[in-house]
């Protein structure tokens, strides 16, 4: 069998890794899972974001009305290759995946401080640890690198220090972020490393309880479910954020520079292609954009595939034989069993990854 990598990839933080890993001056408030009355809360800036369903940030292999009952634990009852870079190879291994990208999973939960000193640690603490894990197993696992986007000077000296470590890409919020698109020139000192370094930029869908990262708010007021959510968040966060790198010219001032989708599939880059070129041609006298918007989407941005996606094929013809990648997003939630469930052509696939994250 030829080599899959699998380009969204997750480990489940130890609970202990910021008590570990944080400077001393910001130890007393780290992130951290506290039990209280039998039941496990995430505590992150000295908040609650999380009670009795924090094993749900696992998951992928449990019952799922067991997973939100609270009977479950983060903590003891996920698996080892979780959070063990040994255990989570010999699962590779079993599924003939060759690397995996590795993303967060508790690092990517709002950091709910303005103390930005703060949330600059956690960031240094998850990059340290993210690191050694990596290099626990050589060659398997590329580590994408977490930076705070509230600032952006520390933000662009922590992504230098996780290129010089090896990092192969970094982590962007598909969100405004203090009032601004991802597309602002305000993010380009971050952009320009990145194009330096010839890293890409990753939207992952994120898990935000408030704030301009919810799409349909209203409706989940209504308490919509989880296929509902599941199903239309990804794509919520992500059509606004690759649009706002389109439309605000971010790959005009960085014409080398990778964008890359993460967790919401591939089917709905060609429909985003289409949409904004018609609106493109028909108000094309109100807007500076140089080039359509789909080419740019064919020069500068990637999307991963998820599991079972039967779209892969026409998004591979549509926006571009190099352009699709494929991720598990294992051990989440929502992953589906991956060895049941890889595509077809995934050869084109993990020759798209190895190109764009630089994995030989």
């Amino acid at each position: 069998m030829s080599s899959i990598i699998d380009c969204d990839a997750h480990i489940l933080e130890p609970a202990t890794l910021w008590q570990d890993y944080l400077e001393a001056d910001y130890r007393d408030r780290a992130i951290r899972i506290e039990e209280s009355e039998g039941r496990e809360r995430l505590i992150i800036g000295e908040k609650v974001v999380l009670e009795g369903v924090v094993a749900g940030l696992g998951g992928a292999e449990a019952d799922k009305a067991e997973l939100f009952s609270g009977r479950l634990s983060y903590r003891f009852d996920n698996p080892p290759d979780s959070y063990d870079p040994r255990a989570r190879a010999a699962r590779m291994d079993q599924w003939g995946i060759s690397s995996s990208v590795i993303f967060p999973t508790i690092s990517i939960l709002p950091f709910p401080t303005e103390d930005q000193d703060l949330a600059n640690a956690y960031c240094r603490a998850y990059n340290n640890w993210a690191r050694e894990f990596c290099e626990t197993v050589p060659g398997r696992f590329a580590p994408i690198a977490l930076v705070n986007w509230r600032d952006v000077d520390e933000a662009a000296r922590e992504l230098r220090q996780c290129i010089k470590a090896g990092f192969r890409g970094l982590f962007v919020p598909p969100e405004t972020v203090d009032g601004h698109r991802p597309g602002s020139t305000r993010f380009d000192p971050i952009w320009r490393l990145c194009e330096e370094a010839e890293i890409p930029g990753c939207f992952h869908v994120i898990v935000r309880f408030e704030g301009a990262a919810i799409p349909f708010a209203a409706w989940h007021a209504t308490s919509p479910g989880p296929v509902f959510g599941f199903g239309l968040g990804a794509t919520g966060q992500l059509i606004p954020a690759m649009t706002s790198v389109i439309v605000d010219q971010l790959f005009e001032r960085f014409p080398k520079l990778k964008i890359v989708s993460v967790e919401a599939g591939c089917g709905y880059a060609p429909y985003l292609m289409d949409r904004l070129d018609a609106k493109f041609d028909a108000l094309r006298q109100l807007v500076a954009l140089p080039r359509r918007p789909s080419e740019y989407i064919r020069s500068n941005c990637y999307f991963v595939a998820e599991q079972g996606e039967r779209t892969i094929d026409m998004a591979l013809n549509l926006v571009g034989e190099d352009r699709i990648m494929w991720g598990s997003d294992y051990p989440h939630v929502d992953a589906l069993k991956v060895d049941d469930h890889l595509p077809k052509r995934w050869p084109q696939l993990a020759e798209n990854a190895t190109r764009v994250f630089g994995i030989s």
